[in-house]
């Protein structure tokens, strides 16, 4: 028992020992110069050393220790890089060397944050000659916690964006200084490419307010032959090509098939004219389209990614190869009025409807079994799209008979011409 009693005594008397020596005084905080690159610590004491540390506060606390002899002046500069980013910190002075260790209760500045830079929101990108304005938003900044500490800056531009760019081969690199503007013009700027942000204040740096500067290629597949004013399908593929930039790597570009690409069928009506819209669609998973549009007369198409923008993404144009698609004349309806089966000596009235509703001339053909071949019966006249003929049912037996109807021209372009199905008529 007396040793334990000893002990604690011996304990005791050496902590009132370690704290004897009068504790530092108005331990103030301000920044160092106007760079804001370090933290300016002063304190009253003395003339004693001391030893000059970094409490967190509702925060972990860093590992700086430094220590200031008797004779040097009582201020310290803390570069802000020993600050951990977002938290709340005070500095701590007590009276010390790296071999007595602490001999003084500790004296502690105010509290203040280090908190980082408001992080760039969407960008977009609106493409100007042969640059690009981008333009990029900024979030609310967050509630300030400790209001009003020593370490605020005033006035409502303390952060700076600077703008980056990352092409392939390269690595991302600052293209101008830092501004506290949301707008940024960036000349002699073309697809493809990555585009930064660096948002930076006096405490850290945060990266965003991303543009992916997309070229595009497109392959795309018309029908050669189709009816006219049927339904076809224009399918393919676009690829577009974006950057990736790693931290401290260069820049690669990669394949990329994104849902949602627009794309445009372009078609000349006549020749020689401009190529204007036909159909419009968009790629799905894969990068694929498939898109569907009536056709018209004999015409070229090619496809098209056009150039676009949306917030984060700028995508160059892209076209196809034109391709023909020749138009042939539909049969909308053909048949027998009252139907295919008749007596002897009625009144028989075939007819006939195409696509387009052309002026023209219809044969009429007869099948012959004999000679197992189409025998021209009549020219009918083709009007509005209509032809009929009527006729007498002389004898009786079966046969079967077809419209040729020819081709046409249709802004400026031909037209192939076709026939109707086979017409079988009953006669008894």
């Amino acid at each position: 028992m007396l040793a334990v009693a000893l002990a604690v005594l011996v304990g005791t008397t050496a902590l009132t020992a370690c704290q004897t020596d009068p504790m530092p005084a108005d331990v103030t905080v301000s920044w160092a110069g106007d760079g804001r690159t370090a933290v300016q610590v002063s304190w009253k004491d003395d003339n004693a050393p001391n030893r000059i540390t970094i409490e967190g506060v509702l925060s972990s606390s860093p590992s700086y220790v430094k220590y200031v002899g008797a004779g040097e002046p009582n201020t310290w500069e803390i570069p802000t890089s020993a600050f951990p980013p977002d938290g709340n910190y005070r500095v701590a002075v007590a009276t010390g060397t790296s071999q007595g260790g602490v001999t003084s209760k500790l004296a502690r500045s105010d509290v203040f944050d280090t908190d980082g830079p408001v992080r760039p929101g969407a960008a977009s990108a609106t493409p100007q000659g042969r640059g690009v304005l981008m333009t990029w938003s900024v979030p609310v900044a967050p509630q300030d916690f400790t209001p009003n500490d020593p370490m605020d800056v005033k006035g409502p531009k303390t952060q700076r964006y600077v703008p980056m760019v990352g092409r392939p081969g390269g690595t991302m690199r600052a293209i101008g200084p830092g501004t506290t503007s949301t707008r940024q013009l960036i000349k002699s700027l073309q697809p493809p490419y990555l585009f930064q942000l660096r948002a930076q204040n006096e405490w850290s740096t945060r990266v965003g307010g991303e543009v992916l500067g997309l070229t595009s290629s497109i392959n795309g597949v018309v029908p050669a032959l189709a009816q006219f004013s049927v339904p076809v399908h224009v399918r393919g593929r676009v690829v577009m090509q974006e950057v990736v930039c790693e931290a401290e790597t260069t820049c690669v570009e990669r394949r990329a098939t994104p849902a949602g690409v627009p794309v445009v069928v372009l078609t000349q009506v006549t020749p020689g004219a401009r190529w204007t819209p036909a159909a419009r669609g968009s790629t799905t998973a894969g990068g694929h389209y498939d898109i569907p549009m009536i056709n018209g007369p004999s015409r070229p198409y090619k496809i098209t990614v056009p150039g676009y923008t949306r917030v984060g993404v700028l995508t160059g144009s892209s076209s196809s190869r034109p391709a023909y698609t020749k138009s042939v004349v539909r049969v909308a309806t053909a048949g027998f009025v009252g139907g295919p089966a008749k007596r002897r000596g009625d009144n028989v009235l075939v007819y006939t409807t195409v696509k387009p509703a052309m002026n023209s001339t219809a044969i009429l053909q007869s099948w012959n079994r004999q000679t197992r071949t189409w025998v021209n019966l009549k020219a009918v006249p083709l009007r509005n799209g209509q032809a009929s003929l009527l006729f007498k049912a002389s004898q009786a037996g079966s046969f079967a008979y077809r419209f040729v109807i020819p081709g046409a021209m249709m802004f400026g372009r031909p037209m192939n011409g076709t026939t109707t199905p086979q017409l079988p008529l009953n006669v008894r």
